[in-house]
């Protein structure tokens, strides 16, 4: 039986955790995961999902504000364990936790490329044709620790960020599995920091467009879909759309065409199809049925 303290916090984490209780044989010994957070209009405090989970297959949960604190660390130590397993988390595992047991991290990228905390988008953001899920063990620094294994899949043209999501946390269970079954420390391969790239946390205004290259407003749709979204300077935001172009030039923001479907708006580079949009304090609808509201059509600007 492989004693594991577990420590993650979102979704992605949630189905790491759930395949480790119910494996015979793996005991999770303790959950680690960021402390309640106010939700919504009203500041709901809400635990993570990981907890609730950990919760009702009665697994100590431990919700640290800090954790490199001395009497968290003290605490953490106190629990014999045989591996770490780290999932997003959210925090930086100070070298005290990593020397209690030997720590392992499943990071939703092909390291040492987008090292950070938005790997999945990233992806999306650059288009690209492959994404995976490696599983490292963990030292002081943010995601440079030796590579245990890397499962990859392929990214759809359309793909959007969720599906991505759903499917690099299906092969990150998969992984966690086959990992804990099969460790050994001596056939990790070192990353090349030289090939390192980064990728920040996202923020709201990363949603924010201008019309000026179709391609990189497309993907930042699909990465930023449902969340923070994209949206015009007006607060106008774009609910639903598909590329129309890659090429063509005009006049940024400009529709060029309307039909039953939705409206095709220009970009200095290249042209968007837009079929449904929200305005700032309304529900979402047609974008035909929102300009004939506002009373504009072909040639003017998508305000």
């Amino acid at each position: 039986m492989t004693r594991v303290i577990f420590m993650g916090t979102p979704d992605y984490a949630e189905s790491i955790l759930e395949a480790l209780i119910t494996a015979d044989d793996i005991e999770v010994v303790a959950v680690y995961t960021q402390p309640d957070k106010p939700v919504g209009r009203k500041a709901v405090l809400t635990p993570p999902v990981v907890k609730v989970l950990a919760e009702k297959a009665n697994i100590p949960v431990k919700q640290p504000t800090r954790l490199r604190d001395e009497e968290v660390v003290t605490d953490l130590r106190s629990i014999p364990c045989d591996l770490i397993i780290v999932a997003a988390y959210g925090q930086i595992l100070p070298k005290a936790v990593l020397e209690h047991a030997p720590c392992i991290n499943l990071h939703a990228s092909i390291l040492p490329q987008y090292r950070g905390a938005s790997p999945i988008q990233q992806s999306l953001l650059n288009n690209d044709s492959q994404s995976g899920v490696t599983a490292m063990w963990m030292d002081e620094g943010l995601d440079t620790g030796a590579i245990i294994k890397i499962e990859t899949l392929e990214i759809g043209a359309d793909e959007m960020v969720e599906s991505l999501y759903k499917r690099l946390t299906d092969s990150a269970v998969r992984l966690t599995l086959d990992v804990i079954r099969h460790w050994d420390r001596r056939s990790a391969i070192k990353q090349n920091d030289a090939e390192a790239t980064y990728c920040k946390k996202i923020l709201k205004s990363d949603g924010l467009i201008d019309f000026s290259d179709a391609c990189e407003i497309y993907n930042r749709y699909r990465a930023f879909t449902p969340w923070p979204g994209i949206f015009t300077e007006s607060g106008l935001k774009i609910k639903e759309m598909r590329l129309e172009d890659e090429s063509s030039s005009g006049e940024a923001g400009v529709i060029s065409r309307i039909d039953k479907e939705g409206v095709v708006v220009q970009c200095k580079k290249g042209s968007l199809k837009i079929t449904r949009v929200q305005a700032p304090s309304k529900q979402e609808t047609s974008v035909v049925d929102y300009l004939n509201g506002k009373r504009i059509g072909c040639g003017y600007p998508l305000v």
